[in-house]
């Protein structure tokens, strides 16, 4: 029989260590169907997007790619392709996902290893590029999540992610809000018994922070924003960003913590 959680969406993602235990426990149930729910909660516009999110990649000859919260690995794979003397690594703290991408590779440039995007095990300036497929609104802690990432990067290093987007407006986002709410109700009530597996996604972006917000704490930390693509009315968004080069902080108002 599926397990039903018994956790409460609201008492577990305020603070880093319960968020992040409780991502655990929800990606644990869901590994084995991720990626038929992707495809189901996007209207199968899923591969698309992360096709966009390649496409938008500059093209360099042997990139170091950290893509955070790699799930089963798809996003990786893609970067494996675009990228055959690249070396690629995709993190996340799911164990039952890693299994499923470790299963589905067969590129020799392609890691995936089991960490935290809020304590990356890299080098400082020891990345070209950090992806994430749906990660930055499940990082524990989101600033220290992009500290992490400007650490690693090297200058004119690029971050790029798709996720859910929240707008400015209080109203669409209260409309957006009960949409997800209630189309990922469906789907959890359907697979799992249990609406709460997949209404975590209207719940975490709730507590995420709008567009225009978003873009103030990368911007705070160093980062140029590139370039933004909206998707679903404004649901998802690709946001690309390049990490300021030495030259250009000296030159412009020094970043903040």
């Amino acid at each position: 029989m599926t397990k039903r959680f018994s956790l409460k969406l609201g008492n577990h993602l305020e603070a880093p260590d319960t968020k992040r235990y409780y991502n655990e426990q929800i990606f644990s149930e869901i590994a084995p169907r991720y990626d038929f729910i992707t495809r189901a909660l996007s209207f199968g516009r899923d591969a698309a997007w992360k096709t966009d999110l390649i496409a938008a990649l500059p093209d360099r000859e042997k990139p170091v790619c950290l893509d955070l919260a790699c799930g089963t690995g798809d996003l990786s794979l893609l970067l494996a392709d675009k990228y055959p003397q690249g070396r690629i690594t995709g993190l996340d703290i799911t164990e039952s996902m890693l299994a499923i991408a470790r299963a589905r590779s067969g590129h020799a440039h392609v890691a995936f290893i089991n960490q935290d995007m809020n304590h990356l095990k890299f080098d400082p300036a020891s990345a070209d590029i950090v992806s994430g497929g749906y990660a930055l609104r499940n990082a524990p802690d989101l600033a220290s999540t992009i500290d992490e990432v400007n650490r690693v990067l090297k200058p004119g290093g690029i971050a790029i992610f798709l996720d859910f987007s929240k707008p400015p407006a209080r109203f669409p986002q209260f409309l957006i809000y009960w949409v997800l709410k209630i189309w990922t109700g469906f789907w959890g009530l359907l697979l799992h018994q249990n609406h709460e597996v997949y209404s975590y996604i209207a719940e975490s972006l709730h507590r995420f922070p709008d567009r225009d917000r978003l873009r103030r704490m990368f911007e705070a930390r160093g980062f140029t924003i590139v370039r933004s693509r909206l998707y679903l009315l404004g649901i998802m968004e690709l946001l690309v960003m390049e990490k300021w080069k030495p030259e250009r902080a000296r030159n412009g108002a020094a970043p903040v913590s």
